[in-house]
C-alpha cells in the first residue's frame, strides 16, 4: 500500500482524511500562494504548486494538495491578512451569491503522474448586519479561511444556502478524491 501524504496544514482536510479512515503523512508544502488568471485556475495551479513541492526529494507516495478560493464576480477572496480585510470580504459576501473552487492535486511522487480537478460549489451567505460581521471575526474562526468563513464551524450560521460539494467548500471534495485515489490505485474502501 502506498503512503498518502498530505501536503496540508489545514486542521479541516486532516478531519476529512481521518473521516474516510485514510492513513496519511503530514507534510505541509510553503509554496507561493500568488497566481493570476481566474480564480478557479488560480486554485487548481495553487494545488499544482503545494503537491510539486511536498514531492521534492521523495521517491514514493501519493502526494494530495489541494487549494480553496472564493470568487466574487470573478475576484479570487483568499485568506484576510487581518481583522479589517475579513470585515471587508464578509461586508461583500453577505446577502448575496459566490462560488468557491477547491483546487485539488494527487501527485504519484515516484512515477510523476499526477490528476487535477476543480471542484466548484455555489454559496448564498444571508444578510449580515455589521455587528453580526464584527462579532464573528472577533471570534478568530474566520482568520485562516477563504473568504473569511468556515461553513464547517460558526460560520456555517452565515450561510443560507449551498449548491454543490459541501466538502469542497470546506477544502477538500470527498467524492472526487475518492475518485482520484481510484484512478491512481488506491482505494479508500478496505476490502
Amino acid at each position: 500500500m502506498r503512503r498518502l501524504i498530505l501536503a496540508s496544514a489545514s486542521p479541516r482536510r486532516r478531519q476529512l482524511l481521518e473521516m474516510l479512515g485514510l492513513k496519511y503523512e503530514l507534510s505541509p508544502a510553503d509554496v507561493d500562494e500568488s497566481a493570476e488568471g481566474a480564480p478557479r485556475e488560480q486554485a487548481l495551479l495553487l494545488a499544482g504548486r503545494k503537491a510539486e513541492a511536498a514531492a521534492l526529494g521523495r521517491r514514493d507516495g501519493l502526494i494530495l494538495a489541494a487549494d480553496t478560493l472564493v470568487d466574487v464576480d470573478g475576484q479570487a477572496l483568499g485568506k484576510p491578512k487581518d481583522e479589517a480585510e475579513a470585515c471587508g470580504m464578509l461586508a461583500r459576501l453577505a446577502g448575496s451569491w459566490h462560488l468557491v473552487h477547491t483546487g485539488m492535486c494527487l501527485l504519484d511522487a515516484k512515477t510523476g503522474k499526477s490528476l487535477l480537478k476543480t471542484v466548484t460549489a455555489r454559496v448564498r451567505m444571508g444578510d449580515l448586519s455589521a455587528e453580526e460581521i464584527h462579532a464573528y471575526v472577533r471570534s478568530g474562526e474566520p482568520m485562516d479561511k477563504a473568504g473569511a468563513y468556515g461553513i464547517q464551524g460558526l460560520g456555517g450560521s452565515l450561510v443560507e444556502e449551498i449548491e454543490g460539494d459541501y466538502f469542497a467548500v470546506m477544502g477538500l471534495s470527498l467524492f472526487a478524491l475518492r475518485s482520484m485515489l481510484k484512478e491512481m490505485g488506491f482505494s479508500v474502501f478496505k476490502l
